[in-house]
């Protein structure tokens, strides 16, 4: 066992590395130069890093439980859960968990040095603000300065801004794991689908939005936010709090990847 908590192991040059399992950041208490990291979505990042040069808490598990019990929430209200279809309950935590929390997680994932994370975590916080300006009965009047159908579609337009945010992002993290792209996919399609189920409210006779599209929205909001809590999850478990790590899997043309099967082919020629 390494000083710093994690094991070491030895490559087919018979260099020693550390081998942090599923949590890369476990234990990391400095920054050197032999400690480079493979993209990881527990800590949202999405190329090869140096751990961050000052002793900080990873803060990118915060942001991603605050994006996904708030997805859930609303996730269930879209697909019509118990025939619920009035999405206060979103409002409050809206502003708070999956808004003002996850804006600090951002935040405070700048500080650590990592753009693409602070970028992501610190936008989704802005937008669940928003939802919960939007969604607040009254006191602000967005909704009532609106005839039913045009809220509707000024709201699809909003939606659609996120997708196109968050197709953005996406494309930034094709070279990290399959469990992280994935969340931003999910959450890509949740964008798509439910701006459109808004902007066709003006289509239909009753001024609604689209139900189906609606439904398929909420499939995809409730995917993306399992896909954050298992994100999540992986940049906290360690083998220090955990019996088991589970698994993020790098795509096969990353750098993680490539490493790897240049190590295999070199422990095979050395064994020949």
């Amino acid at each position: 066992m390494a000083p710093n908590g994690a094991v070491h192991r030895e490559d087919a040059r018979g260099h020693r590395y550390p081998d942090y399992g599923g949590n890369p950041l476990a234990h990391i208490l400095s920054n050197t130069d032999s400690v480079r990291l493979p993209a990881f979505g527990g800590a949202a990042q999405v190329g090869l890093y140096k751990p961050p040069p000052f002793q900080f808490g990873n803060p990118v598990p915060l942001g991603l439980s605050g994006f996904a019990l708030t997805t859930f929430v609303l996730s269930c209200i879209n697909l019509g859960v118990r025939d619920i279809s009035e999405p206060s309950i979103v409002i409050g935590p809206a502003l708070v968990y999956g808004g003002f929390i996850q804006l600090l997680a951002g935040m405070w994932d700048i500080a650590l040095g990592n753009v693409f994370g602070g970028t992501a975590l610190t936008s989704y916080g802005g937008y669940w603000l928003g939802i919960g300006i939007i969604l607040t009965p009254g006191g602000f009047r967005i909704q009532a300065s609106y005839s039913q159908a045009d809220f509707y579609a000024a709201f699809g337009f909003y939606l659609f801004a996120w997708m196109i945010f968050t197709f953005l992002l996406w494309l930034c993290t094709l070279k990290s794991t399959v469990a992280f792209s994935s969340l931003f996919l999910t959450v890509w399609l949740t964008f798509l689908c439910l701006g459109a189920a808004y902007l066709d409210a003006q289509n239909n006779a009753n001024a609604m939005p689209n139900v189906a599209l609606t439904r398929a929205g909420g499939a995809f909001g409730m995917i993306a936010s399992w896909l954050a809590w298992y994100n999540m999850l992986a940049g906290l478990l360690d083998p220090s709090n955990s019996f088991f790590i589970i698994p993020v899997v790098h795509f096969p043309w990353s750098d993680k990847a490539r490493m790897d099967r240049k190590a295999k082919a070199e422990a095979e020629d050395e064994g020949v």
